[in-house]
């Protein structure tokens, strides 16, 4: 069990050889990455990305995409943005944002910046400031959906005795999808998930 244990972390990346594998992005990402450590905050891996915390709450992750790279602040709805350069990240984000860079002159150009976006983010977790997410009542039910519910009732009271949090995910996750036929299908999949009392990524 110990051996297996340390294969794994064994076969986790570094940050040092996430970068170094980056074709598109490593002089960005490394400028970012010191950029973010001048700060104080720890850096681990987390979902193959270099990840940030402040007393174990993740603050930051820096991400790489085929068109840009980019510091993704996990509450940056929290931010200030004066200098407004922080972007959402997907149509039904409520509390991450963005920013992206395509040079590392641009990063070179906001450094004093992103300091000051990072350290306000710091002062916000150290008040505990929080996100205030749309109630699941707000959150628009797919036809779809209320379909399911409307010819199967112990799914809708599945559904419904799932955590806020839960429920939030399979809206989203549901309503993402641009066509109906789509939307049936993942709705159909997630059934057993749902009936288990399990989350979409549980």
């Amino acid at each position: 069990m110990l051996n297996q244990r340390e294969n794994i972390i064994k076969m986790k990346p570094t940050v040092e050889e996430l970068i170094a594998k980056n074709k598109n992005w490593k002089e960005e990402l490394t400028k970012l990455r010191s950029i973010v450590l001048s700060c104080g905050l720890t850096e681990e891996v987390k979902w193959y990305q270099p990840c940030y915390s402040y007393n174990g709450k993740n603050l930051i992750i820096l991400g790489s995409f085929k068109e840009y790279c980019g510091m993704n602040f996990f509450k940056g709805v929290l931010l200030k943005d004066e200098k407004k350069i922080l972007q959402k990240i997907g149509e039904n984000t409520q509390s991450a944002k963005i920013i992206k860079f395509t040079n590392v002159q641009q990063i070179n150009d906001l450094e004093g910046a992103l300091k000051d976006y990072i350290k306000e983010m710091i002062e916000l977790e150290k008040s505990g400031a929080k996100v205030t997410f749309k109630k699941i009542e707000e959150q628009k039910i797919p036809e779809e959906l209320e379909e399911f519910f409307n010819q199967d009732k112990n799914f809708e009271n599945a559904f419904k005795t799932l955590t806020p949090g839960r429920q939030r995910a399979y809206l989203l996750h549901f309503s993402s999808a641009k066509q109906s036929t789509t939307r049936i299908a993942r709705i159909e999949r997630a059934k057993p998930q749902i009936f288990a009392g399990k989350g979409l990524n549980d």
